[in-house]
This record gives C-alpha cells, sequence and structure tokens, in this order.
C-alpha cells in the first residue's frame, strides 16, 4: 500500500496464541536511511472509530526523524479478530505480539483521542521496551478523581458514553438508533477549527472512519466500553517520558482530561493548546513528534 512518494507500508496478519489475529502496518525505515543505522520505531495508536494505518500527515516528518511507523487495528477493526469485554491495558499484550512478530525491541507510542489510553496502557504495561510517550485529546479515565468526566462534553459525545456506563445492551440501543437516522443534527462537538483541519491533510481521517465501520459498530462499542470501565492500569505507573497534547476548546474530551492525565503521569508535559477542537490540535503533531523522538533516543542513550 503506497500511501504517499517514498513511504511504502505493508499490511500483514500476525496470528496469536489464542486464535486471533491483528491485521498490523509497518512503514519499514524511512528512504534514505543508511542500511547500519536504525530507524525509530514509532507505534501509532488510532482513535475511535478508525483503523489502524499510520497516520499519512506525518510521513513527511517521520522521515526527516528517522522514524518508522508500526501500528495495527484494534480488536474488530479493519483485519483484526474481535475481542468483546477487552480492557484497555490488553493493549500491551497485542502490542508485544506484533513487535516480536517484526523482531523490534524498543520502541515510543503515539495515540490520538481514543488511542490515547491504549499508548499509555502500552507504556505502562511494557516499561523495559518504551522509551517515550505522546497522547493527543485523550480521554482520563472514567471515574477519575477530582475530575467532573461529563463536564464540557458535547451533547452527542456525552450521551453516547453515558449510554457506554449503562453497559453493552444500553451503548447497542444508542448505535442502533444512531444508526437509523437518530444522529442528524446531532452536536458530537467539533469546533470550526476542527471543521478548517478536516479540509486540510487531517482530512486523512476521511479513509480510517469509513473503513473501520464498515463491518459496523461492534468495535467502536468495545472501545466506548473499554474507555468508561476499568482501564486495568493506573496512568500514574507509566514512567518514560510523557507528553500530553490537547486543544484548550476540545468539547469532544474535554482539555481537563489532558489535565488530569498530565498530573497523573509522574513527570508528564502537557501542551495545552487554545482555540484549537480535538481534530485541530494535530496542528501541533509534527512537533510533538520531534519531542517524541528526541526523547525516545535520549532514553535509549542513558542521557
Amino acid at each position: 500500500m503506497n500511501e504517499t512518494p517514498g513511504t511504502e507500508v505493508t499490511e500483514l496478519d500476525v496470528e496469536l496464541g489464542d486464535g486471533r489475529v491483528l491485521r498490523a502496518y509497518d512503514s519499514g525505515a524511512p528512504a534514505g536511511t543508511a542500511a547500519s543505522a536504525e530507524p525509530l520505531v514509532v507505534v501509532w495508536f488510532h482513535g475511535t472509530p478508525n483503523i489502524g494505518a499510520p497516520p499519512v500527515p506525518l510521513f513527511a516528518a517521520a522521515a526527516r526523524l528517522g522514524i518508522r511507523w508500526v501500528s495495527y487495528d484494534r480488536p474488530g477493526y479493519g483485519g483484526s479478530t474481535p475481542r468483546p469485554g477487552r480492557d484497555t491495558a490488553s493493549a500491551a499484550g497485542d502490542v508485544a505480539a506484533v513487535l516480536d512478530h517484526l523482531g523490534v525491541d524498543t520502541f515510543a507510542v503515539m495515540g490520538h483521542s481514543g488511542g490515547g489510553p491504549h499508548a499509555l496502557a502500552v507504556a505502562a504495561g511494557l516499561p523495559d521496551r518504551v522509551r517515550a510517550a505522546v497522547s493527543v485529546s485523550a480521554p482520563a479515565p472514567f471515574g477519575a478523581s477530582g475530575l467532573d468526566w461529563f463536564a464540557g462534553m458535547a451533547p452527542g459525545g456525552e450521551a453516547s458514553l453515558r449510554a457506554a456506563a449503562a453497559g453493552r445492551e444500553a451503548k447497542e440501543t444508542h448505535e442502533a438508533a444512531m444508526a437509523g437516522g437518530g444522529d442528524e443534527g446531532v452536536d458530537i462537538g467539533f469546533i470550526a477549527a476542527d471543521e478548517a483541519a478536516f479540509a486540510g491533510p487531517w482530512g486523512w481521517f476521511g479513509s480510517v472512519v469509513g473503513r473501520a465501520m464498515a463491518a459496523g459498530p461492534a468495535a467502536l462499542i468495545d472501545d466506548d466500553l473499554a474507555a468508561v470501565s476499568d482501564w486495568g492500569f493506573d496512568p500514574g505507573s507509566v514512567r518514560c517520558p510523557t507528553l500530553v497534547v490537547h486543544g484548550g476548546d476540545d468539547r469532544m474530551v474535554p482539555a481537563s482530561h489532558g489535565e488530569w492525565l498530565a498530573g497523573a503521569v509522574p513527570g508528564a508535559d502537557l501542551w495545552l493548546q487554545a482555540g484549537d477542537g480535538h481534530i485541530s490540535v494535530l496542528r501541533t503533531s509534527e512537533e510533538a513528534l520531534g519531542w517524541l523522538a528526541e526523547a525516545a533516543r535520549r532514553q535509549s542513550s542513558g542521557d
């Protein structure tokens, strides 16, 4: 799959010991990388609902930084076997399987939106392998101490997540109603800056959302149920250098969530971007990727 000149993304299926399959993606070493040089592997964690193809808008920056993208479809999305009842922490085992298959030892992680908690889960679950982490526009754990979890959330997003908090049956009923036309005119939280971002390079999301929903809402339901359940790990257990990026005007996942996460992860940096929403905040993602590459390489060298 050739996504952009100079970047060839390979899709592969990784068989797991429990009979499941994960669809994975590998960009390989950036063009021009010397044979003796080891690119920095960055694992991308997709949002809800997306497939796991790595982020095309960041390919040019990744090539400059010597980054090799690896990613995967979370269970139930794209080519990955469903795993109903999965928790967020289970991502660590899935990522370990993919990277073991590819012969990759250490790496960094980067996730957007619903992928942010999964990136942190892998950092917590594989502390000897993860060198640095970036979480963008991510929710905090449901019921996080001192956080009014739904405050500032747009009505559509709040209704969807309240349905998930009520259990699988309520969430399935909610999604069926949305599919039947109940989503018309629903405010899910995009602001004008987000719409402008969709009109630019981050319109790329259109290519991964449709493919994610092609098989129906089951994987989205599993994602949202995991988001409002016990994550299976404590963000405070993340020990690698971590950057939390959040839009100050995000109405899908309010900025208070990013502030909470940055306070929970020891030593985390927080970039709170005034005027940005859930998608437009990705205008800072090239700088965040540069931060990630520098932090990961510093950790690898022991500085």
